[in-house]
């Protein structure tokens, strides 16, 4: 047996322990952050190093998790933990699941959701080159309290890793701490697995006992030292996954201003890690961009906006307005105070405007619904305007319906589009019309017929009344200006 170079890597991600302190109906390592869960960071990472192979152990809630890994990656080898006796326990249980592997293994942490690929393949490399049976992922900080410290020799191989609780006064001076990351030769680990003993105050089996093994057997540990400890830093309560999600946020909006996007007001601004924004992107107060959101060169986004997996095309405005799964095309506006459901899309050059709903409508390229609408399960053609306070009424209680306005079409305010139905190519219609029948194209189509006044109805109805006071006032005033104009 060696601990030299290795023929392949395997990544073993633990996420077994039920996370109590979250007090969650979530398993712990399901939490979002940045627009994944903290496990899927993990795995991302775990990729970026191109493994042979990737395990992840589960335990507490296993069909939750195991159905979100899957659905994650289908190449992820699960191993159950039914117990959950310890870290050695765990490792011991994924190296029965991928049987007799060689080369590298790599033990990271599902709770661990600011780790990157890079770090772990430095590691890695490391390691390797090296040719050490035991590798730590250490970090040096200002406060090590509540941190196991990695010992080293005066050669600066890796001795001992000693609990805060165990260690001596000069012991807890020591600012180097273990993250928990470490790296095996997989033949000693398979060796080293069964010799781990669990006569401790939790009777469990600690993975760091692994070193002790190493050393007796004259093998070599080492630590490989991360400058940005952070990314070890593991979420056992909520306040921390709200810190370490501000900090991933910090941290990803830093990265997009570097190439090249103009954020106004970093502290108020919210981008997770799968959205993708193109060079001179600027970006208002306020905002949050979402899921799989795509924004395209020279758009503006923002104050006040938040867009989740949409998709924003070059030059276009977004202004105070909450979208969902929704595309708008090029050069068009929306806003303010719109709202976008699933299914809109939004043609070049197009226009959304304040106070107005969508869903699962496309407006065609230049085609205008200004304000104070709802547009649900419609097309609207080419250069169509919509007026003022227009409703598509697209559900009759049972179903729901579509309706179709054609190219260049004008419709007046305060109409309302009883679906199905279609109006032609250039047609329009009149104000507060309801459209219960198709219109052809051209055609001028008004459904109120024509104005009555009955004089009188004030005075005679609300009597004594301030209105029909004023009503009586207005009348006298015009008789009285009509005899002077006779007199004179």
């Amino acid at each position: 047996m060696s601990a030299g170079h290795s023929a392949g890597l395997t990544v073993i991600v633990l996420a077994a322990g039920g996370g109590t302190r979250m007090k969650s109906k979530t398993m712990k390592v399901l939490h979002p952050i940045a627009g994944r869960t903290m496990i899927e960071h993990v795995l991302a990472a775990a990729r970026e190093m191109e493994p042979d192979r990737i395990v992840a152990v589960v335990g507490h809630q296993r069909e939750q998790v195991s159905e979100h890994i899957r659905e994650l990656g289908p190449d992820v080898v699960l191993a159950v933990q039914d117990e959950q006796l310890g870290t050695g326990h765990a490792v011991r249980v994924a190296m029965e699941a991928v049987g007799d592997t060689a080369g590298t293994v790599v033990v990271a942490y599902g709770d661990t959701p600011l780790l990157e690929g890079e770090s772990l393949r430095a590691f890695a490399a490391e390691h390797e080159a090296a040719e050490r049976a035991v590798s730590v992922l250490s970090g040096v900080v200002d406060n090590p309290f509540g941190y196991g410290r990695v010992l080293r020799n005066h050669e600066g191989d890796v001795e001992a890793i000693v609990e805060e609780k165990d260690a001596t006064p000069a012991e807890r001076e020591v600012c180097e701490i273990n993250s928990g990351i470490l790296a095996f030769d997989a033949e000693f680990l398979r060796s080293a697995l069964p010799r781990i003993g669990n006569d401790n105050a939790k009777g469990e089996y600690y993975l760091t006992d692994t070193i002790g093994i190493a050393r007796e057997d004259g093998l070599t540990v080492g630590a490989h030292t991360i400058e940005d400890v952070m990314q070890t830093e593991g979420v056992n309560d909520r306040a921390q996954l709200a810190r370490l999600g501000a900090e991933l946020n910090r941290r990803i909006v830093t990265r997009w201003m570097h190439d090249g996007v103009t954020v106004m007001d970093p502290a108020t601004t919210w981008i997770d890690a799968d959205v993708e924004l193109s060079p001179d992107v600027t970006i208002l107060p306020g905002t949050q961009l979402l899921g799989t959101t795509v924004v395209a060169e020279d758009a503006v986004i923002g104050p006040d906006t938040t867009l989740k997996d949409c998709e924003v095309g070059a030059g276009a405005r977004v202004v105070r307005t909450h979208g969902e799964l929704a595309v708008i095309g090029g050069e068009a506006t929306v806003g303010p105070w719109s709202y976008l459901r699933p299914g809109t899309n939004l043609g070049a050059g197009g226009k959304i405007g304040a106070f107005v709903e969508t869903k699962n409508a496309t407006i065609g390229d230049g085609a205008k619904v200004p304000h104070l609408s709802y547009v649900g399960d419609a097309d609207i053609g080419e250069g169509t305007n919509i007026g003022a306070g227009t409703i598509f009424a697209n559900y009759d209680g049972v179903a729901k319906h579509h309706t179709k306005i054609g190219r260049h079409a004008r419709t007046a305010s305060n109409n309302t589009f009883v679906a199905p139905v279609e109006i032609g190519d250039g047609a329009a219609t009149g104000a507060g019309t309801v459209v219960r029948r198709d219109v052809p194209p051209g055609a001028l189509a008004v459904s109120s017929g024509p104005q009555r006044n009955l004089e009188g109805w004030a005075q005679a109805k609300r009597a004594g009344t301030r209105q029909a006071r004023a009503a009586e006032e207005a009348l006298g005033a015009g008789r009285d200006g009509e005899q002077d104009v006779a007199e004179s």
